[in-house]
């Protein structure tokens, strides 16, 4: 019988987490699959862990990991999960109820047609309208600037085959899944829906954590920034000679009468300064994530692993 690995992270979901737990439970039970219900938690303090020590004890098929501290949702933390992965495929979704888990039957249906990836596509959302248009004029500019093209609004509950994740698991750590999947080039099937209001609690997303997935996507997936600044410096550089150019015959030509200004000067400084810093600050973007891919960052510690089968762990590290 195939094996279906659902992933749940979660920080500070005491509201959520039991309720999460039951429905996927009940929505599994239903379908002819073997699963397993993965819980990695990121340190939280709201008394989330306690709740997951209990549920564990109660069904087998659920299974914990308890990081030593929180290292986000995406990135170091997914790919720790994915370690313990057993399944045949495996279901990634976020523990607030803001994607349906009624949806996960029709994500195995088409996975069961031959395709590898399955993703939820939002079309719109309950979380605010000025929210969700800051997230469309997100994935437009990743679109338009990305040299692959990409998908909009997919996050929070997607599918991959077995054969996705151990091609996933080798690129960068901080590489997102939804872009990884444009790159790789598989047959996407997306399925629309309309994203819910969180059951209970508050999004750990900030404004600033928000712009600063927005910059560290941006710089993943593209280089046309950079590219874009040069062209801008080089057009600005001829400008400045044009008008300093300008400048200088009008002097030549009224010597007497014709004021060169302090005003003129003093714009163009801190015009060119302005700029100047703007570009400094893109190419520092750049290096950070160059520093980020190259040093060797030490791997996710898990305090905790609870029903998490530790000889096949070990076989499988082998």
């Amino acid at each position: 019988m195939k094996k279906v690995s659902i992933a749940v992270p979660c920080y500070n979901e005491v509201g959520n987490v039991r309720d999460m737990a039951e429905t996927l439970t009940n929505i599994m039970k239903k379908l002819p699959y073997e699963y397993e219900i993965i819980f990695t938690d990121n340190c939280s303090t709201d008394g989330t862990r306690d709740i997951l020590r209990k549920l564990v004890l109660d069904d087998k098929h659920i299974k914990v990991l308890m990081n030593s501290r929180n290292y986000g949702v995406d990135g170091r933390s997914d790919r720790n999960t994915l370690k313990y992965v057993t399944g045949d495929v495996f279901i990634g979704i976020a523990c607030d109820f803001q994607e349906p888990p009624e949806l996960i039957p029709e994500f195995l249906k088409y996975w069961e047609e031959g395709y590898k990836v399955v993703c939820g596509q939002k079309t719109g959302s309950e979380e605010g309208t000025i929210k969700y248009a800051c997230r469309h004029l997100y994935y437009k500019i990743i679109q338009n600037l990305s040299s692959v093209p990409q998908y909009e609004h997919i996050s929070g509950i997607t599918l991959f085959d077995r054969e996705i994740l151990e091609r996933y698991v080798k690129t960068d750590y901080d590489f997102q899944f939804r872009f990884a999947i444009a790159d790789m080039g598989y047959e996407v099937k997306l399925i629309q829906y309309k994203q819910r209001a969180r059951k209970s609690g508050k999004s750990s997303y900030n404004i600033w954590r928000s712009l600063s997935f927005a910059i560290n996507s941006l710089v993943t997936t593209s280089t046309a920034p950079i590219r874009i600044m040069t062209v801008v410096g080089m057009g600005l550089s001829f400008l400045s000679f044009l008008i300093g150019l300008v400048y200088l015959i009008m002097k030549l030509i009224w010597w007497r009468n014709f004021q060169m200004g302090q005003a003129p000067i003093l714009i163009g400084i801190f015009f060119l300064g302005s700029v100047q810093i703007f570009i400094l600050g893109l190419i520092g973007e750049y290096v950070g994530e160059i520093l980020n891919r190259v040093s060797k960052t030490p791997d996710v510690v898990t305090t905790e692993k609870l029903n998490i089968d530790l000889d096949a762990e070990e076989e499988k590290g082998k």
